[in-house]
């Protein structure tokens, strides 16, 4: 980052960057080769809002957002959501949930409803969601107070995502964000083929052992918030902002919890404990999901891989990723990969009760 690079943060938990822009890069030949900024004027526009023509571009790669000026009132923020994504009942369904959540009062940043109760909008060929903006900075995870406090926040959110199911967007597989991955990035030659019997064999020793440890395991799947990581929490002087639901999905609640922790075993512990605490003043949490902890990590690391190869073509990607994709890139994944088969085998977190 240059010094000339303007930053602030949004409330999507990315940073305005205007040198790094995806808008800077040529998009003709990618769903967003018509979203220019005259199209994001006219589209907020389109909702009765008069722009003052300002409009920063956030770093948001998977959709397009932005922050727009509005005259005599404080910014939005646009979302445009990539096509064929989500669907427009997954769109409605994350909406709804966020909606719920902001009712509740517990500190998220819902999409703006127009007087019809509507929240996603179309113009040309672009579906979109606006937002009030909402600063911040990156949550103090050295923090014990601030642990505790996302914690209390976390269950009140899971407390609310275990009333019902979503009906149409779909749960944290194995198959989906395991198997899928890998079949992608094989069927598709990513692999350079100096790696390849190496990618292969660990990643099928991989799926058989979490195969093995999910299936072992009975836990309830939940609406969640689905990428619960530092970044998409905002902290603030009055509260701690859950920001960017877009990825929400149905799945086990530690996987929210285990994207908060960090450093090595015995940080973990004592940040899982906070955490557990402030949680389990409004959701009870399930031990038994504990030694899904390591599995899930390892999805998550199959599934990004796959996600930045599954977006490659788009020129945003290349100029934001460079690292992404060579000999070198693949050799450090396999290697995060065989730690994950040591990792899978290690004694899961404990309850502080039992510690």
């Amino acid at each position: 980052m240059t010094d000339h690079t303007d930053t602030s943060n949004d409330n999507v938990g990315n940073t305005i960057q205007a040198d790094a822009s995806p808008v800077a890069v040529n998009l003709a030949n990618t769903p967003f080769h018509t979203l220019t900024q005259d199209t994001v004027l006219d589209a907020v526009e389109s909702l009765g809002y008069v722009s003052d023509l300002r409009v920063f571009p956030l770093n948001s790669y998977e959709n397009r957002v932005y922050q727009v000026g509005i005259e005599g009132e404080a910014p939005l923020i646009a979302k445009f959501y990539r096509p064929n994504r989500w669907n427009l009942q997954q769109i409605r369904e994350e909406h709804t949930f966020s909606l719920a959540l902001a009712e509740l009062e517990i500190p998220v940043v819902p999409p703006i409803a127009n007087a019809e109760g509507e929240t996603l909008f179309e113009y040309g060929d672009h579906r979109f969601s606006l937002s009030q903006r909402r600063g911040g900075h990156a949550p103090s995870l050295d923090d014990m107070d601030t642990l505790y406090r996302m914690g209390q926040h976390l269950g009140r959110i899971h407390a609310l995502g275990q009333v019902e199911d979503y009906n149409h967007r779909p749960a944290l597989t194995l198959e989906d964000f395991g198997i899928r991955s890998r079949e992608f990035l094989l069927a598709n030659d990513f692999i350079p083929k100096t790696l390849l019997a190496a990618y292969q064999t660990v990643s099928e020793q991989l799926i058989d052992k979490m195969q093995s440890v999910i299936t072992n395991i009975d836990y309830r799947s939940i609406r969640l918030h689905g990428d619960c990581h530092p970044g998409n929490v905002l902290q603030r002087e009055d509260s701690l902002y859950f920001v960017d639901f877009d990825d929400s999905r149905m799945g086990p609640a530690i996987q929210d919890i285990w994207m908060l922790l960090s450093g090595d075993k015995t940080q973990q512990q004592t940040q899982f404990g906070e955490i557990l605490e402030g949680y389990e003043e409004f959701c009870e949490f399930n031990p038994s999901e504990l030694p899904l902890i390591e599995s899930f990590r390892t999805l998550r690391l199959m599934h990004y891989a796959a996600w930045l190869a599954r977006r490659w073509e788009d020129p945003a990607f290349p100029q934001a990723f460079p690292w992404f994709n060579s000999e070198r890139y693949w050799a450090e994944h396999i290697q995060e990969l065989r730690e994950q088969l040591f990792g899978l085998d290690e004694p899961a977190l404990k309850l502080p009760s039992a510690i």
